[in-house]
Parts: structure tokens; sequence; C-alpha cells
């Protein structure tokens, strides 16, 4: 089994940053992606920024301020927020896909919240 343990969540002001951390341990192998989503209430989730083969991908409303980032010797995965938003206001999910069955595993969960 994989666990994956975030952390970094937490309330900040407008204009502030964050950095989330993600660490995937367990039977982890051939990692194809990692990545952040989120969902804020009322919403569906979405993809916040991935990383897949040393390529990156991020939503249109994080470019810029949002960037992500992969230890590889560690299994960890990183987001670090600048410039935070009360549009960023969500539960943050870490996000693993592994193996050719690209097998799915979510994290539980940190909320983040700016104030305005």
């Amino acid at each position: 089994q994989v666990q994956l343990k975030e952390s970094g969540g937490g309330l900040v002001q407008y204009g502030g940053s964050l950095r989330l951390s993600c660490a995937a341990s367990g039977r982890v192998f051939n990692i194809n992606f990692m990545g952040w989503y989120r969902q804020a209430p009322g919403k569906e989730r979405e993809l916040v920024a991935g990383i897949s083969s040393g390529n990156t991908n991020y939503a249109d409303s994080v470019k810029g301020r949002f960037t992500i980032s992969r230890d590889n010797a560690e299994n960890t995965v990183y987001l670090q927020m600048n410039n935070l938003k009360p549009e960023d206001t969500a539960v943050y999910y870490c996000n693993l896909q592994i193996g050719p069955a690209w097998y799915d595993y979510w994290g539980q969960g940190t909320q983040v919240t700016v104030s305005s």
C-alpha cells in the first residue's frame, strides 16, 4: 500500500505565501505523476499543478504564483504558493499515480484559507 502524508496548510493573509508538502511512503515505484488538486466549498475538485516526467503543468488561475517541485529521493512533492488570494481558499489534496496501471492515490487533504 501507499500512504501520502500532507503538511503545510493553514491560514494566511491576502498576498501571503504557504508551502505544501506531500511525502509518499510504502510501495512507491514507477511514479508517473505527482500533483495537487483543490476543492472549494460547492465546487468540483480541480487540478492545481502536476509534475510528470520532469514536465510541469498548472491551472491558469495559479500560473506565475504557484510552483510545483519534486524530491525524487524522498518521494516528496511540494507546492510553493505565493501571492495567495481569497479565491485560493480550498482543501488541497495530494495525488500520486504509479505503475503501468496508473494506480491512483490521494492524501487526506489540507486546508488552505486566505483572508482578505
